[in-house]
């Protein structure tokens, strides 16, 4: 599939467009069902054309685009961000998302955490019996 036919493997595009640091990052995902194409799950060698929209999962965050664009090259973040426009929903959720988590406290930790500090850390996460160091 190449470009002059209007149609681009995801996997690369999604690499192109910056969502993932790497080709195998992006087929991981999309193996594991984190990329939705016109709310269906792709698999890396499918097409990707211009209009397509996408629901990608990246760690905690979430994207809608609309692909405007495609391209097999990974450029600068301005060139990659031409590639594709994100849904004002998506957008005001994750900004959402981002201001929920600068209101909650963070931990006023110096240095190294004593076992003490490791034991309340764990019981906030609620991880007990799991070592985080």
């Amino acid at each position: 599939m190449s470009e002059e036919a209007g149609k681009l493997r995801i996997d690369k595009w999604l690499w192109a467009a910056r969502f993932f640091k790497t080709r195998r990052l992006a087929v991981e995902a999309l193996e594991s069902g984190k990329v939705l194409v016109n709310e269906a799950r792709a698999k890396p060698a499918r097409a990707v054309a211009v209009g397509d929209m996408l629901d990608i999962r990246v760690g905690n965050h979430r994207f809608e685009v609309e692909v405007l664009g495609l391209s097999g090259r990974r450029g600068p973040a301005p060139e990659a961000q031409k590639l594709y426009r994100e849904t004002d929903d998506s957008k005001a959720r994750r900004e959402a998302i981002a201001a929920e988590r600068r209101a909650q406290p963070q931990p006023a930790v110096k240095g190294r955490p004593t076992k003490r500090d490791r034991r309340e850390i764990e019981k906030v996460r609620g991880e007990r019996g799991k070592s985080v160091w």
